[in-house]
């Protein structure tokens, strides 16, 4: 009996040397964690899809749609969404090259933010040379290029006729994608320029000279001194040089 126990003592010790278990149970199974965590690919689909439906209707350009989700935290485990998780924009969507998209799940509820970045491929016209504030753009200064951009169609000036009546807001290099943020209606009438007064009483219209207070565009309103009574009034541009007024 005393050899037994000692040959028993013997081999637990030698299995605890070697590193094996003395006794062994089967594995437990544990649910995966990346299992139950909602799969970023998906919430990244969803908001990208989102802004694709909404910003390419009608749209004769290619629009791609990147939505990205590695500006998310990276610590972020989000429990499966038992239903489709569905986007929203979280207020009025622009037609921007960067746009945030909520994506909710309803149960268990959570909601994310997607920052996603919009770009398109379309024909526009890019400067020949560079022009300096506030200068006009002629058509002999302009080509047309087909390129990948930033935002949509509508941020960017496809045909000579929408440069009528315009100039650049700030100085732009040769090879600039000319935008409607970048140009200004020109001014019509500048301060201190002389203008004649029109207003019109039933069938009779009076016409005065007077002196321009402020700087006006084109259909702008604009404040002017009447030259004979000095009173100011306030009318509306009709051209280079006449501004009309209500009695």
């Amino acid at each position: 009996m005393i050899r037994t126990q000692r040959n028993f003592d013997c081999v637990t010790a030698l299995l605890v040397l070697l590193g094996a278990p003395a006794f062994s149970q089967a594995p437990q199974t544990r649910p995966s964690s990346v299992e139950a965590s909602q799969s970023i690919d998906v919430l990244r689909g969803i908001a990208a899809q989102f802004v694709q439906q909404r910003l390419s209707g009608g749209a004769p350009a290619s629009i791609t749609v990147i939505a990205n989700t590695a500006a998310l935290d990276p610590r972020l485990r989000l429990p499966r969404c038992m239903q489709d998780p569905v986007a929203f924009a979280p207020g009025e969507l622009r037609a921007a090259a960067r746009i945030t998209v909520g994506v909710r799940c309803e149960k268990p509820t959570w909601t994310v933010y997607v920052p996603v970045s919009v770009e398109t491929e379309l024909p526009v016209l890019v400067l020949r040379q560079a022009i300096a504030r506030n200068g006009a753009v002629l058509p002999q200064d302009v080509e047309v290029q087909r390129r990948r951009v930033p935002g949509v169609a509508a941020s960017y000036i496809t045909e000579v006729a929408q440069l009528n009546g315009r100039h650049l807001k700030l100085t732009s290099a040769a090879g600039t994608a000319l935008t409607v943020d970048l140009l200004n209606a020109d001014v019509l009438i500048r301060r201190g320029q002389r203008v004649t007064l029109v207003a019109a009483v039933g069938g009779l219209e009076v016409r005065v000279q007077g002196e321009a207070l402020t700087d006006a565009q084109p259909d702008g309103r604009i404040r002017v001194a009447n030259l004979t009574s000095r009173r100011v009034v306030e009318g509306q541009v009709e051209s280079r040089d006449s501004v009309r007024v209500g009695l």
